[in-house]
């Protein structure tokens, strides 16, 4: 029986060499093949800013993501999606992964960024404009942590941390025999996004006593910005400041309601869209109420602009001028009334004024009231902070995610920057101390610099709270915020219910030469398929090839084979 097997199975595939594959190939990939990659976790990822500015290209190019993941200790990190944690996170390790060629990076930050000891926090913001400084090939995302990211993390760390240790043999064996991580985003490539409208707000009240009456300009810039647009809050800069446009919006009017203390200055409210974008809102508002209308109130008697940012903590308050305020005029009196309220009312709080000439060779102007410099209005911007470059002000630790006690001012307040609801209503309630001293001209009648127009109770901490809150309960960056934005409607709402003549003002960048241009897919999902490693498909190719080539050898010589095993098999007889 077994010659007659033996026959066949020669005569089979001697004659036919394709019936080799027919028959065992799909029999060895199917007993071989692994199983499906097995999706471990899907995430939200949150990409790097795309923009240009001025021709200038900033942040990440790329969006797709399609590779294995690594952490930084690995020794190999070309084409490998690199994971890091903030808590671990160095410019040094992510300069490396570029270097290296990385695939891409993704960030892995803490649920609860308030919570984070503050030399991570002060580290973090500092390396935020140093990441956006220049163009970036490579997709770089963040993604907030939970239970099976750090799993994944965890897994990944001990796999490339292992390797340093091994020799080449034994590297090579765990990493065929490794269980990885494929890191896939859903999305597209990042595209341009056409006609992107920035949208300001303006309102005014109307003073009384004549038709050349004098101005006061209240300015502020309501759009946040961060490394990344969807975790850009801005809840100090700059929700505050809006947040205080809009109380002292509320307070002058119900002055203005009563005739009494109907003053005759005219003020004119704005809030203003791209401002961290060289303040793009105001250079066009600007430009049309200077250069494109014969009437308005911008073209007139204009006593000085007011720019608030950044005012909801600290116990000082910054005066920053482009140009020292003369003696006498309505400039030099809001710094004078601004030092008197401080000293009088509020001794803990430190008054100064910071000067600093506008350098028209930067690619970004410091404050906003340069803006309006440019154009030879008298402007300044109040702020708690001494400086522009202070890196809280352009970062997505900017948060207003604290515990209730530390909004109520009890507790250990939280790391990095903040809303202080407490010394935002102080700053307030000094801000419109001062100003209502020189709309009445109450220095020169005589008032005492104690005396308080608006009483404690007038100056409502709840609803600034409540603006902050609201404020910062959605990202805010300029990419994110369209003409049919809810942060959009409900300012536009703020405002119609304390001024008059409230309207919007669009700037779009110009199609042949933009001065800005912006970039999509900026909010993607990302899934974490549990793989084995490009080598083992390489390590498994070569087995079945070996494998098919032995058995081939094997049948093609079956005869001579059987030969051999029976000879060795075949019992010895006796010789008599």
């Amino acid at each position: 029986m077994f010659e007659e097997a033996s026959e066949v199975f020669d005569n089979m595939f001697k004659s036919s060499f394709p019936l080799t594959f027919i028959v065992f190939i799909p029999a060895v990939l199917i007993l071989v093949s692994p199983l499906p990659a097995e999706a471990a976790h899907e995430f939200t990822v949150y990409r790097m800013q795309q923009y240009d500015l001025q021709g200038q290209p900033y942040g990440t190019r790329n969006a797709i993501l399609n590779t294995e993941a690594r952490t930084v200790e690995a020794e190999v990190l070309s084409r490998r999606c690199v994971i890091m944690r903030l808590a671990e996170f160095s410019y040094e390790e992510y300069q490396k992964a570029l270097r290296q060629s990385a695939g891409a990076v993704v960030i892995i930050l803490p649920k609860n960024m308030s919570a984070m000891p503050q030399d991570i926090v002060q580290q973090f913001m500092e390396l935020e404009p140093e990441m956006l400084a220049t163009e970036t090939i490579v997709p770089v995302y963040f993604a907030m942590e939970d239970d099976e990211l750090l799993s994944i993390y965890t897994q990944t760390l001990t796999s490339s941390s292992s390797q340093g240790s091994l020799s080449a043999a034994e590297v090579l064996l765990h990493t065929a025999t490794a269980n990885g991580f494929q890191m896939v985003t859903s999305g597209a490539q990042s595209k341009a996004v056409s006609d992107w409208a920035i949208t300001s707000l303006e309102g005014r009240l109307a003073g009384v006593g004549g038709e050349d009456l004098p101005t006061i300009v209240v300015v502020a810039h309501y759009d946040s910005f961060g490394v990344a647009p969807w975790l850009s809050y801005g809840a100090d800069s700059n929700g505050s400041g809006v947040s205080m446009l809009l109380e002292l919006a509320r307070l002058f009017s119900k002055l203005y309601t009563y005739k009494r203390t109907h003053a005759g200055y005219n003020l004119l409210f704005f809030v203003s869209g791209g401002g961290k974008f060289n303040y793009q809102g105001t250079k066009r508002w600007l430009e049309d109420n200077l250069d494109h209308t014969d009437s308005s109130l911008l073209q007139d008697n204009v006593a000085f602009v007011l720019c608030l940012d950044t005012l909801g903590n600290g116990d000082s308050l910054h005066l920053h001028v482009s140009k020292p305020p003369k003696e006498g005029s309505p400039q030099f009196s809001l710094l004078k009334e601004l030092e008197l309220v401080a000293a009088s009312q509020y001794p803990e709080v430190k008054f100064s004024m910071v000067h600093k000439k506008i350098n028209l060779a930067d690619d970004m102007l410091a404050w906003e009231h340069e803006r309006f410099g440019i154009r030879r209005l008298p402007a300044f911007t109040l702020s708690h902070l001494p400086s522009h470059r202070l890196a809280q002000r352009f970062s997505i630790m900017d948060v207003r995610s604290v515990s209730p006690s530390s909004r109520h001012g009890a507790g250990e307040p939280p790391a990095g920057p903040h809303v202080d609801v407490k010394k935002l209503s102080r700053n307030t309630k000094l801000v419109a101390e001062a100003l209502a001293r020189v709309i009445y001209n109450l220095t020169d009648k005589g008032a005492p610099g104690d005396l308080q127009i608006f009483t404690e109770q007038m100056v409502q901490d709840e609803q600034q709270s409540a603006v902050v809150d609201w404020l910062t309960a959605q990202p805010r960056a300029a990419q994110l915020v369209d003409k049919d934005s809810s942060v959009v409607s409900t300012l536009e709402y703020h405002l119609g219910h304390y001024l008059k003549d409230v309207k919007r003002h669009y700037v779009k960048a110009d199609k042949r030469d933009p001065e800005f241009v912006f970039y999509d897919q900026l909010k993607q999902t990302m899934n974490a398929y549990r793989v084995k490693p490009a080598i083992f498909d390489l390590l498994l190719a070569v087995c079945i090839a070996a494998y098919l080539g032995m058995m081939y050898l094997a049948i093609q010589n079956f005869g001579v084979f059987y030969s051999v095993v029976r000879r060795i098999t075949q019992p010895k007889t006796k010789v008599n």
